[in-house]
């Protein structure tokens, strides 16, 4: 059986960070600390556990921010400390809690801290509250020699990061991001430029038209490198069909892909699948690229239809070709979605474009 999550964190965690507070001021109280954090330490999770280590050090570090920030550091490797990994979460919520107001010395200190453990939590609660004056020290962090700061640079930034507090601002306009994320398209490490793609789609989901604009302007003789980056921040509106972005590589409106879709049965029986075929003929006097897709319009709780964009292939098809593609859908009990009887329907995609639809029954229970 894996090792629990929340273990990541754990009493040893508590007392290295005890001892290394001690080690750095030696009128830090480290039985009191513990004393705070241990008891109820096993019965928290993960981010409850960091949560408690960080409100004990907010209990016995100086109420003064910066004497607290110069301790903290000189708890890192880089300033000669010994603390690293998972026990600088609490150091990140720390900072976040009582760094405010301090902004310059709280992002130079997540700075410092982010190459032993990412910074990425600790540094929002800062963007969210003086956004224009801490996007403008960040700017600077995309030319930082360390790989690590970089990366910090993008993925703090990120208007929707997983597991953190999201920055509404910047996704209701991500404009002032955009300079940073250009600044890395050509980073020297994978690292920092999946950071970079993952901001860049995160911002598509509420943006999509801007992204594509943004790929559609740096496409253009980019390496190798850059072309999967603008390839991967585009994954969603790929996805979901959008046609200038599916334009951007190479997957152009089509006006000459004649298609004919055959679904086997008009009515499946939960759990069932859906078998379908799909003919491609290039009706036009040259090769078409074709990326085709399905989407699956599911019955909602209401009677509405709510569509599911699936991924299928890209095709090569030459001038008069015709290409079969045959497909199978499962419907089977899934956590993330509840399936209702009633019509459902099935369209094809290509480069984005419907080109074919049909209608199915899905029949559940006893019906």
């Amino acid at each position: 059986m894996p090792e629990p999550l929340k273990n990541l964190i754990s009493a040893t965690t508590a007392r290295d960070t005890a001892d290394a507070l001690s080690r750095t001021w030696p009128d830090f109280d480290r039985d009191a600390f513990l004393e705070l954090v241990l008891p109820t330490l096993n019965e928290l999770e993960l981010m409850q556990r960091s949560q408690s280590i960080s409100a004990a050090m907010q209990s016995c570090l100086p109420d003064d921010f910066e004497a607290a920030a110069d301790l903290m550091e000189k708890c890192l490797p880089s300033s000669g400390g010994s603390l690293s990994g998972w026990a600088l979460l609490a150091f990140n919520q720390y900072i976040a809690a009582r760094g405010l107001g301090h902004l310059e010395r709280s992002l130079d200190l997540l700075k410092a801290l982010t190459p032993h453990f990412t910074a990425e939590f600790g540094i929002r609660p800062f963007i969210h509250a003086e956004q224009e004056r801490a996007l403008e020290i960040i700017s600077g962090w995309t030319r930082d020699p360390n790989h690590h700061v970089r990366r910090l640079a993008s993925e703090g930034t990120r208007p929707r990061l997983p597991w953190a507090m999201r920055l509404p601002e910047l996704v209701r306009n991500p404009t002032p991001i955009l300079p940073i994320l250009e600044a890395m398209l050509d980073d020297p490490e994978d690292y920092v430029r999946r950071s970079v793609a993952n901001s860049l789609n995160d911002i598509a989901k509420d943006h999509p038209d801007a992204v594509a604009d943004f790929v559609e302007r740096h496409r253009q003789d980019a390496s190798p490198e850059r072309m999967w980056l603008l390839k991967h921040a585009s994954r969603t509106l790929i996805k979901k069909g959008h046609g200038k972005a599916l334009a951007n590589f190479g997957y152009e409106a089509v006006a000459d892909i004649v298609a004919t879709l055959t679904v086997a049965t008009e009515t499946i029986v939960f759990p069932g699948e859906l078998a379908f075929a799909v003919s491609l003929t290039n009706s036009g006097d040259k090769r078409r690229t074709v990326m085709m897709d399905y989407v699956l319009h599911h019955q909602k709780k209401g009677g509405s239809l709510t569509p599911k964009v699936f991924k299928g292939k890209s095709l090569s098809i030459a001038s008069g070709e015709t290409v079969v593609i045959e497909k199978r859908h499962g419907f089977r009990p899934i956590t993330t979605r509840i399936y209702y009887p009633g019509r459902h329907r099935l369209e094809i995609l290509a480069n984005g474009g419907i080109v074919a639809g049909a209608d199915f029954e899905l029949i559940i229970g006893d019906e």
